[in-house]
């Protein structure tokens, strides 16, 4: 048995076909087809169900697959615990985050950046359901995501902020000469929302229906570029994260406004594999987050329209 033998099965598990899972290994199909025949052969057993096309694993092969997710992890972490040893950490740090956080991810990474220099960063979106599952499945090295509105399982968590809504909506419109707007008012609103896929969007319906309300978006994106996109073209207001405003301002001709009764906020953190010993890469971003204060740096100034993003600095900086 061989290293590459479990990327190969790694690889026919994510793509689901043999011939995506060849190029994304940089081999030709039948190279990898004959590797994993080759594993079979030494484990005496089938483990991917073959037809036409790929039909899954068998559930030997689910046992292989779980083994090799393992074996695949560890053998990286080995090599960035090699170069931290060196004085040097490198690697690719694989980060996933929900839409409503993939603005703010530049304030974690570039703390990292500055004390790894050496190491990549791949940020994806991705929503929470695809979050849990690339945590657990050792294909991202860490999340940031919703901490208290869906169960997660199997991870450590670091608390990161706590993310408040607020209405965009035309500054001459209804509610032009308010700084708030309760939430049975803007559901009568013709609103572009997440798509229902996107956890920020459950909380959303979540909180309508908790005051027997059922707004239907004129609008559903997967991008949270858009919803400041058709607000600033006048064509739907829109429910976003009010930290967001420290990064994307608020729109032209537009005005947020504070939504209450009720009140409502949910906690957004950091999460990485409760793994006994996560990747370096892993430990060092979820030690470097647990130091930055980015509660304060979301929170406008008392009394000030500033529509930039606030400066980032960490606990221990800020007593000084």
């Amino acid at each position: 048995m061989v290293l590459k033998q479990l990327i190969y099965v790694a690889a026919l598990a994510r793509e689901r076909h043999f011939g995506r899972a060849a190029k994304s290994c940089h081999v030709s199909q039948p190279t990898l087809s004959a590797a994993v025949r080759q594993l079979e052969e030494e484990l005496g057993t089938p483990i991917v169900r073959r037809g036409h096309r790929f039909n899954g694993f068998t559930p030997e092969g689910e046992a292989v697959l779980e083994y090799a997710k393992r074996i695949i992890a560890d053998c990286t972490a080995l090599r960035q615990d090699v170069g931290r040893a060196r004085g040097r950490l490198t690697g690719r740090l694989r980060l996933g985050a929900i839409p409503t956080a993939q603005p703010i991810i530049s304030m974690l990474t570039a703390p990292f950046r500055a004390k790894h220099p050496l190491v990549t960063i791949a940020v994806l979106s991705l929503n929470s359901q695809q979050i849990q599952r690339g945590v657990e499945d050792l294909e991202i090295d860490a999340a940031i995501t919703y901490l208290d509105n869906e169960p997660l399982e199997r991870v450590k968590s670091l608390r990161l902020y706590a993310e408040e809504y607020v209405l965009l909506a035309p500054e001459h419109g209804p509610f032009g000469d308010r700084n708030s707007v309760t939430w049975a008012e803007a559901a009568d609103e013709p609103l572009c929302l997440l798509t229902p896929d996107m956890q920020n969007r459950r909380i959303i319906d979540g909180i309508f229906r908790s005051i027997g309300k059922h707004p239907r978006p004129s609008v559903e994106t997967n991008a949270i570029f858009n919803l400041w996109s058709y607000v600033h073209s006048g064509q739907a207001s829109s429910i976003v994260p009010k930290a967001l405003l420290q990064v994307f301002g608020v729109p032209d001709r537009t005005k947020a406004l504070a939504l209450v009764e009720p009140k409502a906020s949910r906690t957004v953190g950091l999460i990485i594999s409760d793994r006994e010993l996560p990747s370096p890469l892993a430990r060092s971003f979820f030690s470097i987050a647990k130091a930055l204060d980015l509660e304060t740096a979301l929170t406008p100034p008392a009394k000030s329209k500033a529509r930039h993003r606030a400066s980032l600095a960490p606990a221990s900086d800020r007593d000084g």
